[in-house]
């Protein structure tokens, strides 16, 4: 009887614990959008433009550390070479842009969203994420970001 009554505990306890902020699989949750307008004179001298928009914004835990992805939405299709770009890190916070090259022919279709998204991805060890509690991605016309719960 004391046995069963422990492994309740023990299970109760457990799972109590999944939704803290001690879980590491819990450290970044769904992300959040801000509208923004980024000018020329703002961009760095990287060849390769701003996406347009930032469709969504994901940060995935690992046992080293963790994958983000962001997924961009230029405004036609052909874009390629899409990286997560890191500007800055200060503050607990780590910038990245989302840098793509535009189509090598000007008079690319327009066609679906789905087929002119383009997804990037960069994968951080345990120390890179050191004292981080949110990451943002900087398209054009917007920007998301993910914060640690």
């Amino acid at each position: 009887m004391t046995f069963r009554l422990l492994i309740t505990f023990v299970l109760v306890l457990g799972l109590t614990g999944c939704a803290t902020r001690w879980n590491p699989m819990n450290w970044f949750g769904g992300d959040r959008e801000e509208r923004i307008e980024v000018t020329a004179d703002e961009v760095e001298t990287d060849p390769r433009g701003l996406v347009t928009e930032i469709v969504s914004l994901s940060v995935v835990p690992n046992p080293g550390g963790a994958v983000i992805s962001a997924m961009g939405l230029p405004p036609r299709q052909g874009y390629w070479e899409a990286d997560l770009v890191e500007v800055s890190r200060d503050g607990g916070e780590m910038v990245f842009e989302f840098r793509v090259f535009q189509p090598l022919d000007p008079n690319t279709r327009v066609s679906t969203q789905r087929s002119r998204e383009v997804l990037a991805g960069i994968a951080l060890n345990r120390f890179d994420l050191a004292g981080i509690r949110s990451i943002t991605v900087i398209g054009q016309q917007n920007r998301r970001t993910v914060s640690r719960q």
